[in-house]
């Protein structure tokens, strides 16, 4: 008896294709029937072509049927980074990152698949996909040495699988290999240009792990780089730092299929280089403006500011205006008026000052403006006056034989001449008198006078205004004495 032959699943589109021709059946007269002979020989035919279109329909029970018109979608890419995250006697947990093309729709999850190494007898691991990317397989046997690879299943079907890089042991590890990484370590570490880096990385595992250098994904440079390991720690060595060692180091620490790594990040600074340039933008009563560019070398290391300085022409020394100033552009002030003045700016960062600098091609000059004095006009004041005594004489009395002295004060411009006056008789130059006119105050002394020099005495002082007089009396007693009395 023949094989009955495999069911084939038809999409919703074949079925209702297939339902017309079933209800327009009656209508057409029925067929002859074939001769018994021959049908099955035409039977076997038919058998034989439903046989593979049903094999190629379960070989992918995950592809949907695409509606007609529409085409299928592409499987995902592959799994990436499969490693091994713990392994014992038992069991083996292996971990992967997502793929780069997971489709329109989304991945459906993973199954994750092994085999004895040397042979090809895969076995899945889930039972159901798992939407996680990670997965413990268990139930292996010590001893082992398994093949693990990872598979991405979305709607357009499985992926091309992602392995191990190497068949995995199944065995208990003592020791986890594990990288302790210094706390200094763990941020950037940063060296100026020149100095040595030194640095002892400890770990664990058991048995002795193997370790290995990676710089930015590649080998290292063993000229620049020395590398010591013992079995507690490694050293990490470079005799004189240089640009190029800047870089992000890995270190892996792997025993068997586990395996741990540490990132160390170095940076080798070193001083900046000049601005790239520097103008003059404009200059106006004591200010001028410049504008300069970053420098193209920042000593790999970010600038923290810029130095401003100045320098007069006359006498060519250099003054600091602005120090850790920020900004590209600055306006220099209280410069001195009729000098020219030359600008030059500095980088900074980390390490220090830039050893050169960017100078300004154009001088500054800083015009004098002219200055015209207009002194204000004054009315020329008249200070001509007539004579005028202040201060008047005073009538006096004195003795015979006793000098007595006049006194009185006068003030006029132009200064008035001064003469005295006796009972209204000019005393002129009689010795017995001294006149004396002194800054304004006059005054007239008689020596020892007698009986007859009483009366009225007069000052009189006159000028080209005028004329003014001031006049007193002056008695002159005789002592009498008590023998004169008697007789």
């Amino acid at each position: 008896m023949p094989a009955k032959p495999a069911p084939i699943k038809k999409s919703p589109a074949k079925k209702a294709a297939e339902a017309e021709p079933a209800a327009k059946a009656p209508a057409e007269p029925a067929a002859p029937p074939p001769p018994a002979a021959e049908a099955p020989a035409e039977a076997a035919p038919a058998e034989a072509a439903a046989a593979p279109a049903a094999a190629e329909e379960e070989a992918s029970p995950a592809a949907a049927p695409a509606e007609e018109g529409t085409p299928a979608e592409a499987p995902t890419s592959a799994p990436l980074d499969v490693t091994v995250e713990d392994v014992n006697d038992n069991s083996l947990t292996v971990a992967w990152t997502t793929p780069e093309n997971i489709g329109d729709s989304g991945l459906d999850g993973y199954t994750v698949e092994y085999c004895k190494d040397g042979t090809s007898d895969w076995v899945a691991a889930n039972e159901q996909l798992t939407s996680s990317n990670h997965l413990i397989i268990k139930n292996l046997t010590t001893g082992d040495l398994l093949c693990v690879r990872v598979v991405a299943v979305n709607p357009g079907g499985r992926s091309e699988p992602a392995a191990l890089g190497a068949a995995v042991p199944i065995h208990e590890v003592a020791d986890r290999p594990k990288v302790r990484l210094p706390r200094a370590l763990r941020t950037r570490y940063v060296k100026q240009i020149g100095g040595g880096i030194n640095l002892t990385i400890p770990f664990l595992g058991k048995p002795k792990p193997v370790v290995s250098w990676t710089k930015d994904g590649q080998p290292l440079d063993t000229k620049r780089v020395n590398i010591r390991t013992t079995d507690k720690n490694t050293i990490f060595f470079i005799r004189s730092a240089a640009r190029e060692d800047s870089g992000v180091y890995e270190m892996s620490v792997k025993v068997d299929s586990l395996e741990d790594k540490a990132k160390i990040t170095i940076q080798v600074v070193e001083l900046p280089g000049p601005p790239a340039g520097i103008k003059l933008v404009d200059s106006w009563g004591f200010n001028a403006a410049l504008e300069w560019t970053a420098p193209k070398d920042n000593g790999n290391t970010e600038i923290t500011g810029y130095t401003v300085q100045k320098a007069d022409m006359k006498t060519g020394d250099w003054f600091t205006v602005l120090d850790h100033y920020h900004r590209l552009s600055a306006t220099v002030s209280d410069l001195v008026m009729g000098n020219s003045y030359s600008f030059r700016v500095f980088s900074d960062n980390k390490v220090g000052r830039s050893e050169s600098c960017a100078i300004t091609k154009d001088l500054a000059n800083i015009t004098k403006t002219a200055i015209v004095y207009n002194p204000p006009e004054y009315k020329e004041r008249d200070y001509t006056e007539a004579p005028k005594f202040t201060t008047l004489l005073n009538d006096r009395a004195t003795t015979v034989g006793y000098n007595a002295k006049l006194l009185c004060s006068v003030r006029g411009y132009p200064k008035p001449k001064v003469e005295w006056l006796r009972n209204k008789i000019v005393i002129g130059d009689d010795a017995k008198y001294r006149q004396i006119s002194k800054q304004g105050v006059c005054s007239l002394e008689i020596r020892k006078p007698s009986n007859f020099d009483s009366g009225i005495y007069t000052c009189r002082a006159k000028n080209a205004q005028g004329e003014a007089t001031v006049s007193c009396r002056l008695d002159i007693k005789k002592v009498t004495l008590p023998e004169e009395k008697e007789q």
